[in-house]
């Protein structure tokens, strides 16, 4: 079957047409969302087009190679065409069991403004997005159930292991989420594995082949960037992973690339049970700003008001370089780079700067086999390292910029091992 482009335009279209030509573009999305995608497929939204109270929920699959669903704009505007959900485009979220945590919410109805579902061989790239609501109290932005909110929230549930999903040149800013509900999809990009209906059938649900790049997230709430929580998290509740457990349960060559986050409610950016992932050339400025009493005012019985900026979460051999992270707010962690309950990760050639909570984190016991290498911090607070309860941390080769008045090892978080070497250490003026 040949391949067809659609063409959806506010300005000019019409959904009484066609849709397959620019001269007889769509009006709406919606108009989209009736239409089975088929490999090969495109859509195109004009630029300067205002998608108002509108979303786009795909559910059908490209093909591995030439033959993937395409997304992105065109025409001769200067913006990009936007998307504004403006709190429509609700599903229902549920991971199918209780998280790692009881207090975790682990289903519930989400609004988002791109949903992929079961959704894979798609490139979706240079499109705005938005979903707001104007809160007119303190109490109403804060409030304990308020819905979940995404610009790109992507799952996995009943079609084994979804590959190719790419995201790139999305400008996503202003998602004013849920920021109590850590593992909603909730954010910039949110991608979950959910329970499958019938597992023997079609396999574990898994992601092979994501990338994220060059995106722009900015007033995201709570997450920029997940990739990706599973159903699936009880089988990496060791301390040494093994990689055929991320082979069978977990996500492959995760890339996370060259991407801007400023100002998240919660954590900038994070790869989850992972093997390899490859976070790199990311920048994250200001974030964890709901991560206090002020905000985060009513938890309730959930848990979860620590966040740190770019981190893992259960990976093995993680690669972090090149990254920048300036800026995240003071909380339980607050601090630039947090090596969290994974084996093998590695941060290397990567920068901070004045991170409320330090430079970096080694947390808990199941974090091991992790190393620290040829970063600069400068001028980060409240202490630069905090191996807490960590086995074996290796801190070497790094420059530190600090006060004077800054500890190197945060107060009340250095009950771990660490080994320091070929460090240099230098003093600047308060």
């Amino acid at each position: 079957m040949k391949s067809k482009t659609y063409f959806v335009s506010s300005i000019s279209g019409s959904d009484s047409n066609d849709g397959l030509s620019s001269a007889t573009a769509f009006e709406t999305l919606g108009k989209i969302n009736e239409i089975k995608l088929m490999p090969g497929d495109k859509v195109l939204l004009e630029k300067d087009s205002v998608f108002s109270n509108q979303y786009l929920h795909i559910k059908n699959c490209g093909k591995f190679g030439e033959d993937i669903i395409e997304i992105t704009s065109y025409g001769g505007g200067e913006n990009m065409p936007r998307i504004d959900a403006d709190g429509n485009g609700i599903w229902y979220q549920d991971y199918g069991q209780p998280l790692d945590f009881k207090g975790h919410v682990y289903k519930g109805d989400v609004s988002s403004a791109i949903l992929l579902y079961d959704t894979e061989n798609i490139y979706i790239h240079d499109i705005e997005i938005t979903n707001y609501e104007q809160y007119t109290t303190p109490l109403a932005y804060s409030a304990p159930d308020k819905i979940d909110r995404t610009g790109v929230a992507v799952v996995a549930k009943n079609r084994g292991t979804l590959h190719s999903i790419t995201l790139g040149r999305l400008y996503i800013h202003d998602i004013n989420g849920n920021v109590y509900n850590k593992h909603m999809n909730n954010g910039g990009i949110y991608m979950t594995a959910f329970k499958p209906e019938n597992e023997a059938e079609t396999g574990v649900a898994r992601y092979d082949g994501v990338t994220v790049k060059d995106c722009h997230i900015e007033n995201v709430s709570r997450w920029g960037i997940a990739v990706g929580y599973t159903y699936n998290h009880g089988k990496f509740s060791t301390k040494a992973l093994d990689e055929e457990t991320f082979l069978k349960y977990g996500n492959e060559n995760i890339s996370i690339v060259n991407n801007f986050v400023k100002n998240a409610g919660g954590d900038a950016i994070t790869p989850m049970y992972a093997l390899r992932p490859l976070t790199e050339h990311n920048v994250s400025i200001s974030c964890a700003l709901e991560m206090n009493d002020r905000i985060y005012a009513y938890p309730e019985k959930r848990m979860g008001k620590v966040a740190a900026a770019i981190w893992p979460w259960k990976c093995k051999d993680a690669v972090f370089r090149f990254n920048e992270a300036y800026d995240t707010r003071l909380n339980q962690d607050g601090m630039a780079y947090d090596s969290d309950s994974g084996d093998g990760t590695v941060y290397e050639y990567n920068y901070s700067r004045l991170n409320e909570g330090g430079c970096i984190m080694f947390c808990m016991q199941e974090a091991i086999h992790n190393t620290f290498r040829n970063n600069v911090s400068y001028d980060d607070l409240g202490g630069l390292i905090s191996p807490v309860k960590n086995p074996d941390a290796l801190v070497t080769n790094n420059k530190f910029y600090k006060r004077q008045s800054v500890p190197l090892l945060r107060k009340k978080m250095k009950s771990g091992k660490i080994r320091l070497e070929n460090n240099e250490i230098i003093i600047i003026e308060e």
